[in-house]
């Protein structure tokens, strides 16, 4: 045989070589594909397309939200066995734009360390519990944030008779923190910033942390002003206690949904823009009928279900922020119910006023 004839052979026989690879692979991969598909839908936890939440809470026929039980004026089981507090009236207010009726929510008590993991899994369809919106959580744990409900900051409780008012004073003293938070990453972080040595004692559970407290284990405790004002009404002796006047970081608070179903971030997004705009229109839970029979504002009359249908752009009906506000009222209405100066938990509205009176909440137009 020629030499030629060899090199045609050896040629004839890496094509058919490449041919049976080529074929073998297109095999392989049709035989695994669903494997790998079906590892991929369970890494991913639950069906989360667009429109998917609304029509299993629609299916099931009420809301499931996650929500804090133990901060009095934000989310907290009171001595009758029912929920109350800021962030419970806003997973009312999203049950009332789903179904017309508040009522149709069931509250899913979740400590820190497990509320991320009931909103991956779908335990839960939206999270409403006191939980800072940051760039990490925004990207790591499955989830986003909607618009901030409540804008806070880190501060600390100490003894009126501790001599402690300032940051330098907390050195050498032992402060609480709840573990898993971005309470403790702040202060440790604080303490670095400022050269100031102090034990951080860290808890897993928070009934533990404030017991440590308020057994005088710990000199101070931190968390979010908001949080400290709220337990605060719940110590032995609260006046023998005081929030100092420092803040140490920013912790906007928000609903948080699973990545995935952008109309259903639409709807928790635009339900707090709802109850904005409606205090800033000056429509409240006492007169939203009478306004609806008479208004001229093409604004309010697109707020209202009365033009626009901007209800089924969203998947539910027209009269959704109607019966937001008819059921649960305007942001001033849920912020004095819960936080106003008739409560114990009185909190000064600050940076949660509207724009038009300094503070930082804005909804875009209802158009």
């Amino acid at each position: 045989m020629t030499r030629k004839m060899w090199l045609l052979l050896a040629v004839l026989a890496l094509v058919a070589l490449a041919l049976a690879a080529c074929g073998g692979g297109q095999s392989g991969e049709a035989t695994q594909a669903p494997a790998q598909e079906a590892a991929t839908e369970e890494a991913a936890g639950p069906t989360s397309g667009y429109g998917s939440t609304l029509a299993t809470v629609k299916e099931r026929g009420y809301l499931i939200c996650g929500v804090n039980a133990k901060v009095p004026g934000f989310g907290f089981l009171n001595e009758k066995g029912e929920y109350e507090g800021f962030d419970i009236d806003f997973c009312r207010a999203v049950a009332a734009a789903i179904f017309g009726d508040p009522t149709k929510v069931e509250f899913r008590p979740l400590n820190a360390k497990e509320r991320f993991t009931a909103l991956q899994t779908g335990e839960i369809d939206v999270l409403i519990r006191n939980t800072t919106w940051t760039l990490t959580r925004d990207t790591e744990v499955g989830g986003n944030f909607t618009h901030t409900t409540f804008y806070d900051g880190q501060g600390f409780i100490v003894r009126k008779d501790s001599g402690i008012k300032t940051l330098q004073d907390l050195d050498g003293t032992a402060i609480c923190v709840q573990t898993g938070t971005t309470t403790e990453g702040n202060l440790r972080d604080v303490l670095d910033a400022n050269g100031i040595k102090a034990d951080v004692v860290v808890f897993d559970d928070v009934e533990a942390g404030w017991a440590a407290y308020e057994e005088g284990r710990c000199d101070a405790y931190t968390t979010d002003k908001s949080g400290l004002v709220a337990r605060r009404t719940m110590l032995k002796n609260p006046d023998e206690h005081m929030i100092m006047d420092v803040t140490v970081s920013k912790e906007p608070l928000g609903p948080m949904v699973r990545h995935g179903d952008d109309q259903w971030f639409d709807i928790i997004q635009w339900v707090v823009f709802a109850t904005f705009y409606a205090e800033e229109a000056g429509v409240t839970s006492q007169n939203v009928d009478q306004v609806r029979d008479t208004a001229t504002n093409p604004r309010v009359r697109s707020l209202l279900g009365l033009e626009g249908d901007l209800g089924k752009k969203l998947g539910l009906d027209n009269d959704w922020a109607y019966n937001v506000i008819k059921h649960v009222g305007n942001y001033e209405e849920i912020y004095n119910r819960n936080l106003g100066p008739d409560t114990p938990t009185y909190i000064p509205r600050g940076l949660n006023s509207l724009y038009t009176e300094g503070g930082l909440l804005y909804a875009p137009p209802f158009r």
